[in-house]
């Protein structure tokens, strides 16, 4: 039996991981694990060893998120809200709570997870998958993220979720229907050369400020979103006339290169009134092949910098 909270928070990158795949939401699933680790801690004389540690609080942390599903619909992205947008489009905004949130790598992602483990763990975390599971019903989300992440058997899973086998490969066969019907977008390891040059040139294109530069980098049909506003655009004819018109402001940007999602992603800066930079969003980029093929721009930076250690200003 463990004798410490010690014990317990060594598991909470893993565990913060699961949350994350289920609800969609880092700021939902730091809440999820709180609420996983007050329950593990006060129902320590339950654990009997039958399991690993970790094991037992993936079945608090399911129940948790299970609860938290009950009464929320699901999150989404823009590009799902509608059909693309121009950029004449009005600026309607959705509260925090009803889109999609990125999450750091670097806390989802256990330090001790080997290399194959630290792929597959990395590849669940992507924006286009986790955006896929919340198409799916909780029960048959949770399913799916035992057995095919976390690699459970279904017995394991039924014991977890109080069912029965039948019940979980049924949902297992719905669940993995619904995924092979979405895009889940490029699933891929560690970055290629060519990738890493990408990125480089996404950089110094950005920086300076070449919108020419930089839409030559997108796929011919690159998305654009703006969390947390319903806009998105399609194309690099449609995101080109929005950085030289309403975007413009991005002139003058820094970026700061994280990790976020499973996927490169760079904090940028606009330039401050004052002097500085000040925190504008947190960019995560989707690849295919060597070009973009989504840029989404999470706005919410008081919420999102925090987490990421970012800083919401750079100094001059």
């Amino acid at each position: 039996m463990p004798e410490s909270v010690t014990e317990l928070e060594e598991h909470r990158a893993a565990v913060t991981g699961h949350c994350y795949r289920m609800l969609g939401s880092a700021v939902d699933a730091d809440d999820a694990v709180q609420e996983t680790m007050v329950r593990a801690w006060r129902g320590l004389e339950r654990f009997d060893g039958r399991s690993s540690l970790r094991t037992w609080l993936y079945r608090i942390a399911t129940n948790v998120c299970l609860d938290a599903l009950a009464d929320r619909s699901r999150r989404e992205r823009p590009v799902e809200e509608g059909p693309a947008g121009t950029v004449d489009d009005p600026l309607v905004e959705h509260p925090r709570t009803h889109w999609l949130e990125p999450v750091p790598d670097a806390h989802v992602v256990p330090s001790d997870a080997g290399p194959a483990e630290r792929a597959v763990l990395r590849q669940s975390i992507r924006l286009a998958f986790v955006a896929a599971l919340q198409h799916l019903p909780p029960r048959q989300r949770a399913a799916l993220l035992l057995t095919e992440v976390l690699g459970w058997s279904a017995a394991e899973v039924a014991e977890s979720l109080d069912t029965s086998i039948p019940a979980v490969n049924s949902a297992l066969q719905r669940a993995r229907a619904t995924l092979a019907a979405r895009d889940l977008g490029e699933s891929s390891g560690s970055l290629s050369a060519a990738q890493s040059a990408l990125l480089a040139r996404y950089v110094e294109a950005f920086e300076r400020y070449d919108v020419n530069a930089l839409t030559a980098l997108l796929h011919e049909d690159a998305t654009l979103s703006m969390p947390p506003y319903t806009l998105w655009l399609r194309g690099p004819a449609a995101i080109r006339d929005w950085l030289l018109g309403r975007g413009c402001g991005c002139r003058g940007s820094r970026l700061v290169p994280t990790a976020a999602s499973g996927s490169p992603a760079f904090a940028q800066y606009r330039p401050a009134e004052h002097g500085g930079h000040e925190a504008w969003g947190l960019i995560v980029l989707e690849l295919e092949g060597d070009r973009v093929s989504a840029w989404t721009s999470f706005l919410d930076t008081a919420t999102l910098f925090p987490r990421f250690g970012l800083p919401l200003v750079l100094p001059p």
